[in-house]
């Protein structure tokens, strides 16, 4: 196995500045940070901090990595993994890539140091040949809430093409022809097939979409967005607004409410998610329901799987179809759930 020295010498620099890339990368050169690191993949170097622990094989620990901590569904996804995790007697580890290539690289770095039996992830971008590089290392890795193409590693994801779809029908079955879309950035894969959905709809019924991107999916964004919507003339402004998540949704609420609009008189709402809030809301969020705690547990179910039974372990792409729930923010006249026309819950 390689050693620091040998990343040095290939590299063509001292042993302390391979430790600042693995440690502090902020403080390296980029050229030089391209270059160590390119020394690393091409050695196979695996900084080894818990040798005398770890001696015996891997950790009983595995690593989750997602892009936003602060957002509940993360939340509730990694309680579903971590009540896996505590049946095997392992300790979920959960790391915060706020949606940075260069955290995920240098967190990815981290996991394989610590000699985790495996990963569950939420990747930046699952073309990632730092993802590539964790698998051929031999680390068992499980993409959660994303789709995969790719047979040599199992995924669990929601249908978020039929769920825009299910919120677009909703809101054109209230009467709405002036429909937003609220989310962003559309180079998250969730936000541009929740938006693919409703646009499948609005084709169909001959009903706009405006589209109204944001930076991120917060509440805060969601504030802007809703203050830019209720500035608006009413023969302009869209009668009701489709958000990517319910954070989004919470915030576009607040935002219409405070300028003085009636939710769902004058601005219908739709979310994503149904976390805890939607419910409790000033005005309950109708929401597109996803299972969340379930998507945590079919993931690490076929995490350790995989780990437990490598030879006959079969990659399984899990695809499952999410339901509507109406309650008062998209209309008054009836609440409960729809469930998606689609014939199998989870898919394969």
């Amino acid at each position: 196995m390689a050693r620091i020295e040998d990343v040095a010498a290939h590299a063509g620099v001292s042993a302390g500045t391979v430790s600042n890339v693995l440690n502090r990368p902020e403080a390296v050169a980029p050229a030089t940070l391209k270059r160590v690191r390119a020394a690393i993949a091409e050695l196979g170097f695996v900084p080894h901090e818990a040798a005398r622990a770890l001696s015996a094989g891997r950790s009983r620990t595995v690593g989750l990595v997602v892009p936003d901590v602060t957002n509940p569904f993360f939340a509730d996804v990694a309680r579903g993994a971590e009540a896996v995790a505590d049946r095997h007697d392992v300790v979920v580890i959960l790391y915060n890539t706020g949606a940075s290539p260069e955290r995920e690289l240098r967190y990815f770095g981290q996991l394989e140091e610590r000699r985790v039996q495996g990963v569950l992830v939420t990747p930046v971008d699952q073309q990632s040949r730092h993802l590539d590089e964790l698998l051929r290392r031999g680390t068992p890795v499980v993409l959660v809430d994303r789709h995969s193409a790719r047979r040599d590693v199992c995924s669990v994801a929601v249908d978020d093409v039929w769920g825009g779809r299910l919120a677009a029908e909703h809101l054109v079955e209230q009467g709405h022809r002036r429909l937003a879309f609220v989310g962003g950035p559309l180079v998250v894969p969730q936000v541009t097939d929740r938006l693919a959905g409703a646009r499948e709809v609005a084709d169909e019924t001959g009903t706009a979409v405006e589209v109204i991107e944001t930076p991120g999916l917060t509440v805060a964004a969601g504030r802007a967005a809703g203050a830019a919507i209720a500035r608006r003339a009413s023969r302009t402004r869209p009668t009701a607004a489709f958000c990517a998540n319910d954070l989004l949704a919470l915030g576009l609420l607040q935002a219409v409410t405070r300028e003085g609009l009636r939710v769902p008189q004058d601005v219908a709402i739709v979310g994503y998610d149904d976390i805890d809030y939607a419910a409790g809301a000033a005005v309950p969020l109708t929401t597109v329901q996803q299972p969340r705690e379930e998507l945590g547990q079919v993931a690490a179910d076929l995490l350790f799987d995989s780990i437990d039974f490598a030879e006959r372990h079969r990659h399984r792409q899990v695809v499952f179809q999410p339901e509507l729930v109406v309650r008062e923010s998209s209309t008054h006249a009836r609440r409960g759930s729809r469930t998606a026309r689609r014939a199998d819950p989870p898919t394969t």
